[in-house]
């Protein structure tokens, strides 16, 4: 499979939930699909003006094609990756949650090495003792010549939704 059907149909699927962006600069790093979803939950009392709770939830996709992986650049998306957590999370009393999802889709390979550095990456922080809610990130490595998804602890959540298919 080639980048260009790969990214299409990320976007096909991406595109009911998710508000997406071709060509998206962050950083001085071109990514090729930035995509961000906002959802917010709120409970009330006989009238939307009497609210007992409410809280949001935010998820951040950042999606790179790269001909082949190296470490060098896996350290760099990394990098970029936590300083988004910093950028894109706006903690408050109503804030539940935010994801920032990497997406690194590798046309010619990742060497061997790499794929426990992918496995092991984890990043987690909570605001408050948790009361202004939590950022985490997940990391996702496609391997289009292989047709493989690696990911860490937190990206096996969606892993299916990103395999080739």
């Amino acid at each position: 499979m080639n980048t260009e059907k790969y990214l299409e149909g990320i976007e096909q699927k991406l595109s009911r939930y998710f508000d997406i962006e071709k060509a998206y600069k962050y950083k001085n790093i071109d990514f090729e699909m930035f995509a961000k979803s906002f959802v917010r939950n709120e409970r009330y009392f006989a009238s939307k003006k009497f609210t007992i709770y409410a809280y949001e939830s935010n998820e951040n996709i950042f999606i790179k094609c790269i001909s082949r992986l190296d470490e060098a650049t896996l350290l760099q998306i990394k990098d970029h990756l936590k300083s988004a957590t910093e950028d894109y999370v706006k903690p408050h009393s109503e804030h539940m949650s935010t994801i920032i999802t990497g997406i690194v889709v590798v046309e010619n390979g990742i060497e061997e090495h790499l794929k426990k550095m992918i496995q092991k990456y984890n990043y987690l922080r909570s605001f408050a003792f948790g009361f202004k809610g939590w950022v985490y990130i997940r990391l996702i490595v496609v391997d289009l010549k292989k047709g493989e998804v690696l990911t860490n602890r937190r990206g096996k959540e969606v892993k299916k939704f990103y395999e080739i298919s």
